[in-house]
């Protein structure tokens, strides 16, 4: 679970997040200007009040008392119309600054190094993406703009006041050093249950999308009632959190109308008090009773807001340090991949993904334009980190990988990658068409090119066959269709973008034999004329590579094409000798 350490109010992380305003400056300052015109506004009704009672009821002028009427009703459509205006603004500016940062920190992740998520749960990365950055909307909606124009309208009514009656005004007040003493418990103990509720709601967002993700393994080994467990540990804290706050105000605002109903308790008892001696009037003190209401409906919120300022900026401080991560590849690289021979060149490649614990180790080898290559070697021999680093997904410690004789550092990132297609063996595809994921919904690829890339395969009978054809809904992580299925559109996937480059990384290890032979057939064709790289389990799918290379723990142990490893008798002989008997044992 994440842990929030509570720190003093941030000026810099409030001042970063008001820079996301910047575009709409106009809006920040008309929100700033509207509250100042409430505040000098909002103690104009219960003046009147004392006007019209004083002035005009007390000696029976109705001619003035319509007029007084007139203006006070002016004062309310005026002070109405400004209050929609200002909370509209502010709300509008709390909406637009969260979808440019939710844009914001969306496109950073995306751009990330794919070993950030390695270390970061997708579950935190969603917290952080839509329920942290909801949280700052409150920043400028029940926040500061908020405050601020709270704070004006509480010193433009007391200034009136005291220049009223002073001495009326300091008895009212009397009560003030109580309400400041419960609006600090109230806003420590709200404070506290807000930052557990927090934590509550990431653990709660890691652990689903863990679990739903990971469906087939929780039912698979019938751990649904131990996780189900592990769930309600985690709800039962977030329904702790909400009760402790639900607490916290269910004492505070009973204590506030107690405090308020003491202040026109005094406010009655002095008032009547100077009334009977001549020392007020009786619309002095039914103004009071105005001005004490439209004091405390401010100072009641005022706590509440001040914590969602406060966890705003918490949320803020967790988006900032998203943004602010610098584990992500440098695209630094001026040249562009017009058009790629192809040729691949590992010159004493090092790479670890974490420090110490070495993946490859001094891996050597050229690969010519056209040419297949295939990688073969135990689980953990290092064959996935080659097609890994090939990409840039991940940076070497040491050595050179060129492409076409130029480093790879040398090329713009996206246009290399935009010339090497990628084969895996777990095929991720969007909720969406047929269509959408061989295509990743790129609208300039138009559907006559989809279906010339699907009959190629020979996967186009059977996508006519499913209800819709090529406007078949997959359905999340094509969930409706069959592990081999999925495996051929992410062939036709790459096929369609036609790569200089080609991975297969055990592209028919999860796939049945009939699938298996018809992805055969398509790679024979996928792989004329293109430099390929296939990794695979199966050995019958590398016969036919120009050269295989053994890699065991991070170095290449044997090198040349099928005939001469066999004559050779060592590791990849044991390999295809351990296959074929398999084989055997699957007849049997």
């Amino acid at each position: 679970m994440t842990q929030t350490v509570k720190k003093p109010f941030n000026i810099s992380l409030l001042r970063r997040i008001f820079s996301f305003t910047r575009p709409y400056r106009s809006t920040l300052f008309t929100a700033m200007i509207l509250g100042i015109i409430l505040a000098v506004v909002s103690p104009l009704r219960p003046y009147l009040i004392q006007v019209a009672v004083d002035k005009y009821i007390a000696v029976k002028d109705m001619p003035g008392l319509w007029i007084v009427a007139v203006i006070y009703s002016v004062v309310l459509i005026v002070e109405s119309a400004f209050r929609f205006w200002f909370t509209y603004r502010a709300n509008w500016l709390g909406q637009t600054v969260v979808n440019d940062l939710r844009n914001t920190v969306f496109k950073k992740i995306l751009f990330q190094n794919i070993s950030f998520y390695d270390h970061t749960p997708i579950g935190t990365l969603t917290t952080r993406t839509i329920n942290d950055i909801e949280s700052i909307n409150d920043v400028f909606s029940e926040g500061i703009i908020s405050i601020i124009a709270d704070i004006l309208t509480i010193v433009s009514i007391i200034i009136v006041m005291l220049v009223t009656d002073w001495r009326i005004t300091l008895v009212c007040l009397a009560t003030f050093p109580l309400l400041i003493l419960a609006t600090w418990w109230f806003k420590e103990a709200v404070n506290k249950s807000f930052q557990r509720v927090r934590n509550a709601v990431a653990a709660l967002n890691a652990f689903v999308q863990e679990h739903l993700t990971g469906m087939y393994i929780v039912q698979a080994f019938a751990a649904e009632h131990r996780e189900m467990g592990k769930f309600n540990e985690i709800n039962k804290e977030h329904r702790d959190a909400n009760i402790k706050g639900i607490f916290a105000y269910s004492v505070f605002f009973p204590i506030v109308e107690i405090i308020l109903a003491s202040s026109m308790g005094l406010l009655v008892w002095y008032g009547a008090s100077r009334i009977l001696h001549y020392g007020a009037s009786v619309g002095v003190i039914i103004s009071f009773v105005m001005y004490l209401n439209l004091l405390f409906r401010p100072l009641r919120m005022m706590a509440d807001k001040f914590n969602v300022l406060q966890m705003g900026m918490i949320a803020g401080e967790r988006v900032f340090t998203v943004l602010d991560s610098e584990d992500y590849l440098a695209n630094n690289g001026q040249r562009t991949a017009e058009k790629v021979k192809g040729e691949v060149t590992f010159s004493d490649v090092h790479f670890s993904y974490k420090p110490g614990v070495p993946v490859l180790r001094g891996v050597s080898f050229q690969l010519n334009a056209g040419k297949t290559m295939a990688v073969v070697g135990h689980t953990g021999a290092g064959k996935t980190s080659i097609i890994s680093i090939l990409n840039r997904l991940y940076e070497i410690e040491k050595g050179n990988i060129l492409i076409d004789c130029h480093d790879l550092h040398e090329y713009d990132i996206y246009s290399l990658r935009s010339h090497i297609g990628i084969v895996l063996q777990d095929v991720f595809l969007f909720s969406g068409t047929i269509a959408d994921n061989i295509t990743l919904r790129n609208a300039d690829i138009p559907r006559s090119k989809v279906i010339e890339v699907a009959k190629m395969l020979g996967i186009d009978e059977f996508i006519m066959r499913l209800p819709g054809g090529y406007d078949f809904n997959v359905m999340e992580r094509g969930n409706t269709l069959s592990q081999g299925q999925r495996q051929l559109l992410s062939f036709a996937r790459a096929l369609l973008y036609d790569p200089a480059i080609l991975i297969l990384d055990e592209a028919t290890s999860s796939v049945d034999s009939q699938s298996e032979q018809l992805i055969q057939h398509a790679i024979d064709t996928l792989i004329k004329g293109r430099t390929s790289i296939v990794i695979a389990h199966r050995l019958s799918t590398i016969r036919k590579a120009d050269e295989i290379i053994v890699l065991d723990h991070g170095i290449i142990t044997e090198r040349g094409n099928h005939s001469s490893l066999i004559a050779h008798k060592g590791a990849y002989y044991e390999l295809y000798t351990a296959v074929e008997q398999m084989k055997e044992k699957e007849v049997l």
